[in-house]
């Protein structure tokens, strides 16, 4: 985890802060992964006017790679809302995930986000978040751990450069598509405080450092839970089933979803 902190920020009057991950654009086909672009642009044009500051927390695409002057096809309405977006200056923060952690500095360059690897800490409104993607936290998953070293490696992305853009999306899709028949239906279930690796991580960094919030994606689950001290581990969900965000007004955090019939669904503990 880094520690270095950004320093406060205040919100102006009715402005909002927004949090979204796991949209896995490219998954699992092009015209099912083009109606999810087109619903999360129209959420992110309908907050463009209350934002003071959107967090992307990992996964926007299913697979992304950056080669010395190719970048994936597609995306083109999602990379013109971001840009649009920062270019009207809104500040958008971008958080790798596991799916999309190959960047380099396309987003940067050309549309004005930082990007970061590992979770970080932001102060807005004087309320402390920790924020990451919430892929390898936490006890337990070494051999993903392993893996995501070995992904991390520079000279092992060199090494993936070298294929083809053809070959090696190809082949990192067949990855991801095994990788989500592993999971099953896991995700879906809420496994108790003691079986959420992410629970269990954000206790022992509050052992260390007060946080108000700690934010993260990877789950897939829409999680709102709460601790003794009153700081709370937020979960995003994902724009696959559940369509959920959070947002921050400036004095408490809610986690919502766009279809209001879904908050239901929400894990409120």
């Amino acid at each position: 985890m880094q520690t270095d902190l950004y320093l406060p920020m205040q919100i102006a009057a009715g402005k909002k802060i927004y949090f979204l991950s796991d949209f896995h654009l490219g998954s699992p086909d092009r015209l099912t992964s083009l109606h999810r672009e087109k619903k999360i642009i129209r959420f992110l044009e309908s907050i463009r006017h209350q934002a003071s500051e959107i967090f992307i927390v990992g996964d926007l695409f299913d697979f992304w790679y950056e080669y010395r002057t190719v970048v994936p096809k597609g995306y083109v309405r999602i990379l013109g809302k971001l840009a649009e977006l920062t270019d009207g200056g809104i500040p958008i923060q971008f958080f790798v995930g596991n799916h999309d952690m190959w960047m380099n500095n396309y987003f940067e360059k050309e549309l004005n986000i930082p990007v970061y690897y590992e979770p970080k800490t932001f102060i807005r409104n004087g309320k402390k978040f920790l924020i990451g993607h919430g892929d390898g936290l936490g006890p337990g998953d070494e051999g993903y751990k392993f893996l995501k070293k070995i992904f991390r490696n520079k000279y092992c992305q060199w090494l993936f450069g070298i294929l083809p853009p053809a070959a090696g999306v190809g082949l990192a899709h067949y990855f991801s598509r095994k990788s989500r028949v592993a999971t099953g239906q896991t995700d879906v279930h809420f496994l108790g405080e003691k079986g959420e690796w992410l629970v269990g991580y954000s206790k022992n960094v509050l052992e260390k450092e007060h946080f108000d919030y700690l934010i993260f994606g990877h789950r897939h689950l829409p999680i709102d839970f709460s601790f003794p001290n009153g700081s709370r581990y937020i979960n995003l969900g994902d724009w696959i089933r559940y369509f959920t965000f959070a947002v921050f007004d400036g004095t408490d955090l809610s986690l919502l979803s766009v279809d209001p019939d879904l908050n239901h669904k929400i894990i409120r503990q």
